[in-house]
């Protein structure tokens, strides 16, 4: 049964300083500030630190994943979530296809 609540689970190793923010559900381009909540909370651990976004079993509408790509291409959440613009080493595991705008 598909569900369109978003669940996150965030797996530390802060040994390595890396970080898996692990999610499932539907993410939308609202949803997905929810998330980049979690990401600033995880980087803030430990500076440094890898952050992998893993979506491979989440539905990811097109419009919220390239929002996740250019985070990860400018190593920066948007201002208004990080106003300091923090630097993230953030990859992405991306499903196969983005699920399609409802």
């Amino acid at each position: 049964m598909a569900t369109d609540k978003l669940r996150v689970l965030v797996r530390v190793d802060l040994n390595c300083a890396t970080a898996q923010v692990a999610a499932q559900g539907h993410v939308t381009s609202t949803s997905v500030h929810g998330l980049y909540a979690v990401m600033k909370r995880a980087n803030s651990l430990t500076a440094g630190m890898a952050l992998e976004l893993d979506m491979t079993r989440a539905r990811i509408e097109p419009e919220a994943l390239e929002e996740l790509r250019a985070c990860s291409r400018s190593h920066h959440l948007p201002a208004g979530v990080d106003p300091l613009q923090s630097d993230y080493r953030l990859s992405i595991l991306a499903p196969e296809t983005a699920a399609p705008a409802a």
